[in-house]
């Protein structure tokens, strides 16, 4: 309920994008804007425009103004994902937004002030990082305010039969289904037995893989591709079955 910076932190595709939506949906800016940001998609020469917005004539071929995604977060939540990937120039600029509530935009002279709420996401140790030379020491003190450290899948399986069941019924909306794919009580053991490397995102491929080649009908083990329960323990990934 406040306007805390919250620091997420954990593996990659372990949900915190979707702790840090759960965040703003229920903070005082719920009904303002919330934007996500891949820091480690940035190319370092576009950043700075992506997130503060640009004048008119500061790039070479740039016609109009660009407004950033600070403005455009005004009144709700910005997440700035994988933020540990943030080249340290850029960094510097963002310390001083904390600071002030203010920038300017490239190729611009005036200050400008935006309300937007900050969360940052990470799947790397900060304070390594910090030790390494490649994260500012200032701007990790000001990111971690309120720090939130979202487990791996395999350290909360009790958390599987929950997940599944929520991420069938998503892909029964983007697969455009009539109904929500079954799953019994076997299968979720299975999956509940697995080391999970790749977290919340592998499951969810997992079972999007599996509704698609059950055909409308309950997912099963051989929906999911695999043969043996110690295949499910012992492989990184599951084995594509025979076409029998």
């Amino acid at each position: 309920k406040t306007d805390a910076i919250v620091l997420l932190t954990g593996e990659s595709g372990c949900g915190k994008d979707y702790v840090a939506r759960y965040i703003h949906r229920h903070s005082k800016r719920a009904s303002g804007s919330f934007f996500a940001i891949n820091c480690a998609a940035l190319p370092p020469d576009l950043a700075e425009s992506e997130l503060f917005g640009h004048e008119a004539g500061a790039f070479t071929g740039t016609r109009g103004r660009k407004r950033g995604l600070f403005e455009l977060s005004e009144g709700g939540t910005i997440l700035l994902n994988e933020i540990g990937e943030m080249d340290t120039r850029l960094q510097a600029k963002l310390l001083t937004f904390l600071d002030s509530r203010s920038f300017v935009r490239v190729g611009g002279e005036q200050a400008i002030r935006a309300n937007a709420r900050l969360l940052a996401a990470t799947n790397r140790d900060l304070e390594t990082e910090v030790k390494l030379g490649r994260f500012r020491q200032d701007l990790y003190f000001r990111l971690n305010v309120l720090r939130v450290h979202v487990p791996p899948l395999r350290e909360r399986t009790e958390d599987i039969p929950h997940l599944a069941r929520s991420l069938l019924a998503r892909i029964a909306v983007d697969l455009q289904l009539p109904l929500v794919p079954g799953i019994d009580e076997k299968t979720l053991k299975e999956l509940q037995s697995y080391p999970w490397p790749g977290n919340v995102r592998e499951l969810s491929n997992v079972l999007e893989r599996a509704v698609i080649r059950s055909g409308g009908s309950p997912i099963d083990l051989t929906g999911l591709g695999i043969r043996q329960s110690e295949n499910l323990r012992a492989t990184k990934s599951f084995p594509i079955p025979d076409d029998k």
